[in-house]
């Protein structure tokens, strides 16, 4: 007699368990104790130690795994849960609601494919995805209230964002060969906005540039140029063994390459106290380069008078 077993003949419990592989999740962690202690308040969240809360979900992240379940992990953060809830205007103390964000930060937050990892070495890469999207939030919603030239209605963080990819390119080709260590960072009224970039290129000129951190750069850099907020410009270059760092200033929407007098006076200056901290061994400090091209012409822009 001859054996039929084929696809058609699985049973539903087989089958839902072929589209459960199939079907992702998303899992979000309350990464530290002060968040954990806030979500403690709500009746519905049934945790109340942290630890256990840690080794619980890394256990609920190893059993997705071995079902074969592709699986990402983001963070829960109860302010931003808090405000998600307002604004959606549903109960924060309901495993619906939790389950609402949970879906939002699949879609829209920094998440890291979970492999096995130990949790603890996942929530440092959490937390730098989330303050990177948070950065780039802030500079972009800076961008989007410029609005338009009254003259020529031009949007002007759209051009701010065209000036600074100009910028960006223009610090990669005369940097040359080496790995670049870039920081961009710009006053903000709601705390300092902050990108940092690696970046670099191989003596055949083939560059390898992390696209989300380049996007997030590019955006810092752009808010600072079109708000005429104050800042700056780093770069630390490995080459050949050595390091050498160069800086620009950021103001009045225009960089100024430093000289080497105040690139080693940034660097050996505590930001805190203002004394003096000894240079580093090894360490070249170099004026910043020009910028052809940047800097040559004046706009002129006014915004529209309608509330930007």
């Amino acid at each position: 007699m001859a054996h039929h077993g084929g696809r058609g003949r699985r049973g539903p419990a087989d089958a839902r368990r072929a589209l459960r592989r199939e079907a992702p999740s998303t899992v979000a962690v309350v990464a530290d104790p002060a968040g954990f202690a806030a979500m403690r308040r709500y009746t519905t969240f049934a945790f109340h130690d942290h630890p256990h809360y840690l080794r619980q979900t890394e256990g609920l992240l190893r059993s997705l795994t071995a079902q074969g379940i592709h699986t990402r992990v983001g963070l829960f953060d109860p302010g931003d849960y808090e405000r998600f809830c307002a604004q959606e205007r549903i109960d924060p103390d309901t495993r619906d609601s939790r389950a609402r964000y949970v879906a939002e930060i699949a879609a829209t937050g920094a998440t890291v494919r979970y492999r096995g990892q130990p949790l603890g070495r996942l929530l440092p890469l959490l937390l730098a995805g989330w303050e990177r999207q948070d950065v780039w939030e802030r500079a972009t919603d800076l961008l989007t209230g410029l609005g338009a030239c009254a003259d020529c209605g031009k949007d002007l963080g759209q051009e701010a964002l065209d000036d600074a990819a100009g910028i960006l390119a223009r610090l990669a080709a005369a940097a040359g060969p080496g790995t670049h260590h870039l920081v961009c960072s710009v006053s903000g009224e709601t705390g300092p906005l902050v990108a940092v970039l690696h970046t670099g290129r191989t003596p055949h000129h083939r560059p390898g540039t992390d696209a989300a951190g380049e996007l997030v750069f590019r955006t810092v850099l752009a808010a600072g140029l079109a708000a005429g907020r104050p800042g700056g410009v780093v770069m630390r270059t490995t080459r050949d063994g050595r390091e050498e760092v160069r800086g620009w200033s950021l103001g009045d929407g225009r960089l100024r390459p430093l000289t080497e007098a105040e690139v080693f006076s940034a660097y050996c200056t505590d930001t805190r106290t203002g004394e003096p901290v000894p240079p580093e061994p090894g360490l070249t400090y170099s004026a910043g380069f020009p910028l052809p091209g940047h800097g040559t012409g004046e706009r002129r822009h006014e915004r529209r008078e309608d509330g930007h």
